[in-house]
């Protein structure tokens, strides 16, 4: 049996774990809750580029377009994911989803772009052609490294290094519901493009110099939101994940303090009447 001594170490030892865990949910909270909120900010001025281009793509209906180049005469179609993790662990199995996911879909070979510290580890060690590393804050997703992971696959696409581009990624249903998600990135498919709720009247206007050069100019900046929100969902998720992850952790903490609690009680009886015993029996033999 434990003595005195090593439950209460015990028991410190627990108590630290716990305002650890504690600590973390609170922080990720905090993120959570800026990441959602500047994404609602900035998705506005996205899906306005995105009813602009549909209604170019409208205007030049039957134009070729080479963001819409499906390359159907290739027999073999070269495909680059960009694959979205986490730099740290302590999620639950955010990560562990997201690169079984990964796999199912990705057969060995593909070439994937790696985001986080946990899956750029794990691919390198399989059968993947690993083209870029992409750092992106450990805090908060930003609108530039949007741009840059947008502008560099806007690139691999349009020099024709690779026919699809796709972006899988960890979507938040709720906040007991993450699921791993892939999006069909490039080449753009004018499904994508439905106009929403920030469409502006189309006849109203007359793009110059062209629609041609305009959308041009307006496709990275559409698939620039696209990563955007997908970094931003991703990184959502992942501190939904750790959230819980982290109360599943202080409530399993608490209910081991009150265990060794009961344990130190009855510990604390015993000895207590071991000493009196021994009073009792001392007692008795001076008596004698």
């Amino acid at each position: 049996m434990d003595t005195m001594r090593d439950i209460r170490v015990r028991a410190r030892s627990v108590k630290q774990t716990l305002q650890v865990t504690t600590a973390m949910k609170l922080i990720s909270t905090s993120k959570l809750r800026k990441a959602r909120r500047r994404l609602d900010e900035t998705r506005p001025y996205f899906e306005a580029i995105r009813d602009t281009l549909h209604d170019i793509v409208e205007r030049m209906d039957g134009a070729d377009i080479p963001w819409f180049d499906e390359r159907p005469n290739k027999r073999e179609r070269v495909q680059a994911t960009l694959v979205i993790t986490s730099d740290r662990g302590l999620a639950g199995g955010y990560n562990h989803a997201i690169v079984r996911f990964t796999e199912e879909h990705c057969p060995p070979g593909s070439i994937l772009l790696p985001i986080g510290v946990t899956g750029k580890r794990y691919f390198m060690e399989k059968d993947y052609v690993l083209l870029e590393d992409f750092p992106v804050s450990a805090k908060e997703p930003s609108v530039s490294e949007a741009a840059d992971i947008a502008a560099f696959a806007a690139e691999l696409f349009l020099s024709g290094r690779v026919d699809e581009f796709r972006v899988i990624y960890t979507k938040m249903h709720s906040s007991v519901r993450q699921e791993p998600d892939m999006i069909e990135l490039l080449p753009l498919a004018r499904t994508n493009l439905a106009p929403g709720r920030y469409r502006a009247a189309a006849p109203a206007y007359v793009y110059l110099p062209g629609e041609s050069q305009l959308f041009d100019f307006l496709a990275p900046r559409y698939l620039k939101g696209v990563i955007y929100g997908a970094l931003v969902e991703a990184f959502a998720s992942e501190q939904t994940a750790r959230m819980t992850a982290m109360d599943a952790a202080s409530k399993n903490a608490k209910a081991m303090l009150e265990k060794l609690q009961l344990l130190y009680n009855r510990a604390r009886q015993a000895a207590i009447t071991n000493e009196v015993s021994e009073i009792v029996a001392g007692a008795s033999a001076l008596g004698d």
